[in-house]
């Protein structure tokens, strides 16, 4: 399994840190850089993980939504 999709993911981590503790401009532009990063990841994350993340995602809005009714 290829791990070069945790690139994007720690720099969109740090980024999110970083745009969290700041207040000046440079905030706005970082809270986009860390979207992008953290997008980027997930579509060049391999099968395995994509089909956890939509697995866990599936159970979680039916455990949700059966919750509201």
């Amino acid at each position: 399994m290829h791990i070069g999709f945790l690139l994007p993911l720690f720099t969109g981590l740090i980024t999110g840190y970083i745009w969290k503790h700041s207040a000046d401009e440079v905030a706005k532009l970082l809270g986009v850089a860390c979207v992008i990063c953290l997008v980027l990841s997930l579509i060049i994350a391999p099968w395995q993980l994509q089909v956890l993340l939509l697995a866990s995602v599936l159970i979680g809005t039916k455990k949700l939504l059966s919750s509201r009714i």
